[in-house]
């Protein structure tokens, strides 16, 4: 039985030993290695003073190293704390500090990139310096229900929130996607997406679940991707739109070459423009597509099926196996089909709530409507702040996040909205739309834009394309050129400092 996270790492010490888990470039670890690396890296954490509930900082760069430092601290019970690596001295003395790490396990380069650490020099552990000790350890018993993670993501506005997710959570999420996607043993993964991101470190756990290898891809150049997916013979990808509009460029030798192993992607972090679905199930027709939608406080909502995509590409499906999703509206009444309302999660992968911020938590996690749990007690809910609707068949459709939505002539407007008709002009690689308000009822909407082609880009031509297939309410006033866009830490747009930085454009200008 696997009753939290130090078992799943034991689960195929013997029916899969000698099975590769993990390949990080041309290194490859056997199961049997895994769990030995584990177990000694354990032991020199025991030997350093980490015991059961400490909370250890992670500051490492996806690797094999990565993976041996997770378990080992879930082996003692442990509280991971992830940060992730391109993360800087400020961010990351934030995360240690606010989290109340007692130590922070990190690599050579990367604490010699750190000018100040919020913590003694004995409490600093290079894993790539102490990795080659040998000690024994005893592992520590801990229960589905212990915490094991605080994740560190960030909202619309203040800083970061520590989420915490127990033991129970992450097997949950691990056994859900495994089911609905059909993982099994023979699968070979690529990993694109950072540990500190849910559904990164949810591929590692699905791997080793049913025994399959995870292939730990660093670069997200087309190129360098597409190379390993033909080197490891990947099954299986997962990526977020920013990356899937990559692989979609002029360029990307993903839509010019044939990948026979390739046989599902999934997107998440965000809606896929309709145009790149319908691209790579006009260039890849085997491939199965699921599109995914979810937020950190409740792991994964929604899957679309691959049989529906060509049905309803707009759609982000139906709820997850063993999670149940209402649709309420401000009356908390649920919604009638077309209506829009904000999506309510209820089920085993909900969170406990945000570290040291009780405020907060009260305001997301709330009594669970009709419904009861142990003892009279209610059951909790997470209230996502996302507003949907649904079709008549059920199917959700998003709309906005709550605190993102724009007023324009006195509509409440979703930002994807205009977003995914811009990019279907094909004049843009990326897009993002926020408003900036200046009445009650009326805000100017900014586009974001970088370029597909920045010789021949006429904002002229863009106005006239939008004037032809927008409504004049959701018409952008400003377009704003760059020539990136900044990036969260799981490499979604950063809406946050995109607003930053076009108030500190518009004071220079």
């Amino acid at each position: 039985m696997i009753y939290c996270l130090s078992d799943l790492l034991l689960l195929h010490r013997d029916d899969r030993a000698s099975h590769i888990a993990i390949i990080d470039g041309p290194r490859r670890l056997t199961y049997i290695q895994l769990i030995h690396q584990t177990e000694q890296f354990a032991a020199i954490l025991q030997a350093r003073g980490v015991q059961r509930g400490d909370h250890i900082a992670v500051y490492l760069q996806r690797s094999i190293e990565s993976v041996v430092a997770l378990f080992a601290v879930w082996s003692l019970g442990g509280v991971v704390v992830i940060i992730n690596d391109v993360l800087k001295n400020r961010q990351v003395n934030y995360i240690i500090d606010h989290s109340e790490a007692s130590f922070l396990i990190t690599e050579n380069r990367l604490r010699a990139s750190l000018t100040e650490i919020l913590l003694s020099a004995d409490s600093i552990i290079t894993i790539d310096t102490e990795l080659d000790a040998h000690k024994d350890f005893t592992p520590t018993h801990v229960i589905g229900v212990d915490l094991a993670l605080i994740i560190y993501t960030s909202g619309s506005t203040g800083m970061p929130k520590g989420i915490m997710l127990s033991h129970d959570n992450l097997l949950s999420g691990a056994r859900i996607i495994s089911d609905y996607l059909h993982i099994t043993q023979d699968d070979i993964i690529i990993s694109l997406l950072p540990f500190s991101f849910d559904y990164g470190l949810n591929q590692l756990l699905t791997t080793l679940l049913v025994g399959g290898t995870l292939v730990i891809q660093r670069s997200v150049l087309p190129a360098d991707i597409c190379n390993t997916l033909q080197l490891e013979r990947v099954t299986g990808m997962g990526a977020v739109p920013m990356l899937w509009q990559q692989l979609a460029g002029n360029r990307s030798p993903f839509i010019k070459t044939q990948f026979p192993y390739l046989h599902y992607i999934t997107n998440t972090g965000g809606r896929m423009p309709e145009n790149i679905t319908k691209l790579f199930r006009q260039i890849h027709p085997h491939l199965q597509i699921y599109l995914m939608f979810g937020l950190t406080e409740a792991f994964r909502s929604t899957y679309l099926p691959p049989d529906q995509v060509d049905v309803r590409p707009n759609s982000i499906g139906k709820a997850i196996p063993n999670v149940e999703l209402l649709v309420l509206n401000e009356r908390g009444e649920i919604c009638k089909p077309g209506e829009e309302g904000e999506l309510v999660h209820r089920g085993a992968n909900i969170a406990l709530g945000y570290w040291k911020d009780p405020e907060n938590t009260a305001k997301r996690f709330r009594p669970a409507p009709f419904q009861q749990g142990k003892g009279g007690q209610p059951e909790i809910a997470v209230y996502s702040g996302d507003y949907v609707k649904t079709d008549e068949e059920g199917y959700i459709y998003f709309i906005g996040r709550k605190d993102q939505m724009i007023k324009s002539h006195g509509m409440r407007v979703s930002p994807e909205e205009i977003e995914d008709c811009i990019f279907a002009s094909k004049m843009v690689a990326h897009v993002i739309a926020f408003a900036i308000p200046f009445d009650d009822v009326n805000s100017t909407i900014i586009i974001a834009l970088v370029p597909s082609n920045i010789g021949s880009f006429s904002e002229k031509e863009l106005r006239l394309y939008c004037k032809s297939q927008l409504p004049e309410y959701l018409r952008p006033d400003v377009f704003w050129q760059l020539e990136s866009f900044p990036l969260t830490s799981s490499g979604k747009p950063d809406r946050v400092r995109l607003r930053e930085m076009y108030k500190e454009h518009s004071n220079e200008h």
